[in-house]
């Protein structure tokens, strides 16, 4: 027995020498990121991160751009180093040419493994690769044209549903809540085969509220988020749940509610369109989309695969949960950013207003060719999205040793010049996508000002020279590389579908209310900086009344 004893003493002191070498030998051992420029910390155990993940932070991430440069050091938990990093050459570095090195943090992966399951945000390596070859058909070109009447169809009930509250005069309307229910009906009809929403009532489907209040919830556990990777180590997943059952903490409990009910609702889906396949082409013809969506030939494609890139139904299951969060959130609060721009840029407006017009043929929804050709709409887009980047949060984590290089030299605070960076295995690294979109030496002076404009003139040589590694218009908006955002087509052209339809017939102005966009995984408004609800109220006018 105390042989048995001093065996587990030992045990446990070698354990947590392990774990005190493994997480704070940084604080004895020089690191090669110390000359590097950067904010001072603000305590030994959150470092910046108060700063980097304050929700009315954004001063503090234009700082970083605008005092310290393309690559700054920064302070994690226990005095860890974090680079944020936004030269391009070191981008392409981290997302395409090393970006099996620069993998996806693991705290990042552990949380979405925790609320969505085994889908593309969760995954790596052969494993991602092997779930994005199944998925990538789905998202072209090709089937978004397949897409359109279905997009304008829902987006014709938000029409009506908007005209219905504004039948004695202009009113104030929450116009994030109704872009987040359109959102998700179109990634529900387009993407699931369900329809989650008719438009009608004022009351939003409780998925649908699920997954806007999931960014907004784990937002506010962000410290805790980056001890998930140790803390999932723990026990099996029934012991974790008890653990999670035990905790008292409102953030918790809620946080637990949002995933239960999405989860709760995607097995629900999955399994009635996998009854549907199984009964035959009658069954599915009778479903929303008729087969033509997203789940449908994901699971055809899955039935007719070989073993080897076949994706269990967890997984299945998995891709319908991610698919829903990353497809409605990211691309309501674009539309909501957008109208809020227009709202504050009336000549902006009726500049939009009267080209959308003009391609509406006796009121007839402009066809795919011509919607995505129209070039203010195109502009105001990209201008949004350049500016205001949906998910400006974004991570990724070294796996080993390794060498960042950089577009320009970049002086060290010992006065050196540095030309590359000897990075080590377990850096943390920020990619700083609004600080590369508003990259002032790109883009000019005006880089922080919202001008559509730009979009109708050559871009600035310094902007296409940088070669920015992302897949969309010189932007880091939706990433780049194996990694990169797989439904931005989609996502575009929802957002034309809408903006064509709202715009022709509605005008937006500013209400009383102050509306305050809060820095998140996932950016978001509320009304005023105190409150914790996502809403963003607009003065909206129907546009018969305004001539």
């Amino acid at each position: 027995m105390a042989e048995i004893t001093v065996l587990l003493q030992s045990a446990l002191i070698c354990a947590a020498t392990w774990f005190l070498w493994r997480y704070f030998r940084h604080i004895f051992v020089k690191s090669p990121l110390d000359n590097l420029p950067g904010p001072p910390s603000q305590s030994f155990v959150k470092g910046n991160l108060s700063q980097l993940y304050d929700p009315h932070g954004w001063a503090f991430h234009r700082e970083l751009a605008e005092t310290y440069g393309p690559v700054v050091k920064l302070h994690g938990m226990f005095g860890r180093k974090i680079l944020h990093v936004f030269d391009p050459k070191a981008l392409h570095a981290i997302i395409v040419k090393d970006q099996y090195v620069f993998e996806e943090a693991t705290w990042f992966l552990k949380t979405n493994m925790l609320a969505f399951g085994p889908g593309l945000l969760s995954t790596l390596g052969d494993h991602h690769r092997k779930q994005r070859k199944l998925l990538n058909p789905v998202f072209s070109i090709n089937h978004m044209r397949h897409m359109l009447p279905i997009f304008y169809e829902i987006t014709h009930k938000l029409r009506d549903a908007v005209a219905s509250r504004l039948q004695d005069g202009p009113g104030e309307v929450d116009m994030l809540g109704w872009m987040a229910r359109t959102a998700l009906e179109l990634i529900g009809q387009g993407g699931l085969g369900y329809s989650f929403d008719p438009l009608v009532e004022d009351k939003a489907d409780a998925y649908g509220e699920a997954v806007k209040q999931y960014m907004p919830t784990l937002y506010s556990l962000s410290l805790v988020r980056w001890f998930l990777p140790y803390l999932t180590c723990w026990g099996s997943p029934a012991f974790r749940r008890s653990i999670v059952e035990a905790i008292s903490q409102p953030k918790v409990q809620k946080l637990k509610l949002i995933i239960n009910t999405m989860y709760q609702r995607s097995i629900d889906i999955f399994e009635a369109k996998k009854a549907a396949l199984q009964k035959g082409d009658e069954a599915i013809l009778q479903q929303v989309g008729e087969g033509k969506d997203i789940m449908s030939i994901l699971l055809k494609a899955n039935m007719a695969a070989s073993a080897d890139d076949k994706l269990p139904e967890s997984e299945l299951i998995a891709q319908m949960s991610t698919l829903t969060f990353a497809a409605m959130d990211t691309t309501s609060n674009a539309l909501a950013q957008t109208l809020h721009l227009l709202a504050q840029h009336p000549d902006v407006q009726e500049k939009l207003r009267k080209e959308i017009l003009e391609a509406q043929e006796n009121g007839e929804d402009i066809p795919y060719d011509e919607l995505t050709r129209l070039p203010y709409l195109d502009a105001v887009c990209r201008e949004s999205l350049r500016l205001h980047a949906p998910a400006p949060m974004l991570f990724r984590e070294t796996r080993k040793d390794t060498i960042l290089p950089l577009s320009e030299p970049i002086c060290g605070v010992d006065g050196s010049m540095i030309s590359e960076i000897l990075v080590p295995k377990d850096t943390t690294v920020h990619i700083g996508i609004m600080s590369s979109n508003c990259n002032r030496a790109l883009w000019g002076d005006d880089a922080y000002k919202w001008k559509p404009e730009r979009w109708l003139a050559p871009l600035p040589h310094a902007v296409e020279d940088a070669h920015i590694p992302g897949v969309y218009s010189n932007l880091m908006t939706f990433l780049g590389g194996g990694r990169a955002c797989i439904g931005f087509k989609f996502s575009q052209l929802e957002m034309k579908v809408v903006l064509s339809l709202l715009i022709a017939s509605f005008t937006f102005e500013l209400s009383d209310k102050p509306i305050v966009w809060n820095l998140a995984g996932v950016r978001y408004p509320t009304v005023g900086k105190d409150s914790k609800k996502p809403q963003m109220p607009l003065k909206v006018t129907p546009l018969k009344e305004d001539n």
